[in-house]
């Protein structure tokens, strides 16, 4: 069944527009409050990043929640994964996170997380979706769910992060510069670093409700390069608004991507024999990946754009390491879901046991050259199933013997096409998405 509300990473929308309404939150409190009690005793934990539509849009869960009969526990602002972790430590039958990630305050959504940290089983969504679309009703008096608020969440996930390093661990004589997007990491990610022994410079971590990733965090990386030249500082770590993404600045002011932070932890892991298997990546991680952990002799399969494919990936292989070039870094040795702080801690571990600096360690990584070009379509058979243009995909692909790569695929949002190549030399590839992206035109004509 095909789902009328939950995409691929929760409900996500326009804050005042259906669904992201509170009225409609309303009823999804009260339908997931009502699907999860059939699991037996019911309690949900509720946290939210900075938007200032959190504070409506927690009351509403809240009220809805508590009229199924499900016990409420409050978290505040917390970051993302921060929230799939406590939802194991309490026992709770989920986790609700209030959040837009990277997106502008004017934006909110709703993800879930089962007990164990993970994202729900279609199952469960689909329950919800039914529910959703039944008369809404209250328990009776005496079983309406109770509310707390959490107050040591913040020290608990502290804690927990500072736990993924070795005891003993010291970052002493490191600088960093840490910009929290004005987002969910403004509390606790300075505390993690400082508490490990770093020098933290912070940047937007005052947040008001309405900055959160406004120029600054992973979307906006211009502040946080400036400032790590200005402070002399070692390397620069950016979150994004629910501290679920990262991406880092080496001392050069040189941005460093999700796909090169995937392969810094992944050859530290592979490097002490932990890594089990090896790294899954997406349809957009960079050649240059692939090529560099082939020649460490680590596997690496692609999965679909999303954490949520990334992370199916590492679960039915069994392996630990996976990731976006956007930042999304899923390290399954230590948690269930991408974790912004936690990654970084990982490459900060690298980066010490290499005794290298960040620009240095990257320099294993040679990033291919990419050219994209998007060709319109005026709807119809797409043109990616027209013979020539297929037949020209595998004759590229072969051409460039695996060392290099073709992607055609549709956009989801608009009537184009986008042809992509990779390859080692930039003027071959980008000759040949211009000849794919003139044939696609011409079918399409």
């Amino acid at each position: 069944m095909s789902k009328k509300y939950f995409g691929t990473d929760g409900i996500r929308g326009r804050v005042g527009e259906y669904p992201i309404t509170p009225d409609f939150m309303l009823k999804l409190g009260w339908a997931a409050g009502m699907a999860f009690r059939k699991m037996g005793a019911c309690k949900v934990l509720v946290g939210k990043d900075t938007r200032i539509s959190g504070y409506m849009f927690e009351s509403a869960l809240e009220a809805g929640l508590t009229s199924a009969g499900a016990d409420v526990m409050l978290l505040g602002p917390m970051p993302t994964p921060a929230i799939a972790y406590l939802s194991r430590t309490f026992q709770a039958e989920a986790g609700i996170v209030i959040s837009a990630s990277h997106n502008p305050h004017d934006d909110n959504g709703i993800k879930f997380f089962s007990g164990k940290g993970t994202k729900l089983p279609d199952e469960l969504e689909l329950m919800i979706e039914e529910l959703l679309d039944t008369p809404m009703t209250v328990v009776e008096s005496s079983k309406i769910g109770k509310v707390s608020r959490i107050n040591d969440a913040s020290g608990r996930y502290i804690e927990f992060c500072k736990s993924s390093v070795p005891t003993g661990t010291s970052f002493s004589g490191l600088k960093i510069v840490i910009d929290c997007a004005h987002g969910a990491t403004y509390k606790v990610a300075p505390s993690v670093f400082r508490e490990l022994g770093a020098e933290v410079v912070v940047l937007s971590a005052q947040p008001n409700g309405l900055n959160i990733n406004d120029n600054c965090g992973s979307t906006h990386m211009g502040q946080l390069q400036a400032a790590v030249l200005s402070e002399h500082a070692d390397l620069g770590i950016a979150f994004d608004g629910d501290g679920d993404r990262v991406l880092m600045v080496d001392h050069t002011g040189a941005i460093v991507d999700g796909d090169e932070l995937l392969y810094i932890i992944a050859r530290d892991l592979h490097g002490r024999g932990k890594l089990q298997g090896g790294v899954v990546g997406t349809l957009m991680s960079n050649l240059g990946l692939e090529l560099a952990l082939a020649d460490l002799g680590i596997p690496f399969v692609r999965a679909n754009v999303g954490d949520r494919y990334v992370i199916a990936e590492l679960l039915e292989r069994n392996w630990l390491v996976g990731g976006e070039n956007s930042g999304h870094v899923v390290c399954f040795n230590h948690t269930t879901t991408g974790d912004a702080i936690i990654a970084a801690l990982q490459v900060l571990m690298a980066l010490k046991t290499r005794n290298e600096g960040l620009a240095q360690t990257r320099q294993a990584l040679r990033k291919c050259p990419q050219v994209l070009i998007n060709v319109r379509f005026g709807g119809g058979e797409s043109p990616l199933e027209h013979p020539a243009v297929k037949e020209a995909s595998a004759r590229v692909t072969q051409a460039m013997a695996g060392r290099g790569r073709v992607l055609l695929r549709k956009s989801g949002t608009e009537p184009l096409v986008r042809v992509m190549v990779e390859g080692e030399d930039e003027t071959q590839v980008r000759g040949y998405a211009e000849e794919l992206a003139k044939l696609v035109t011409e079918v399409s004509a």
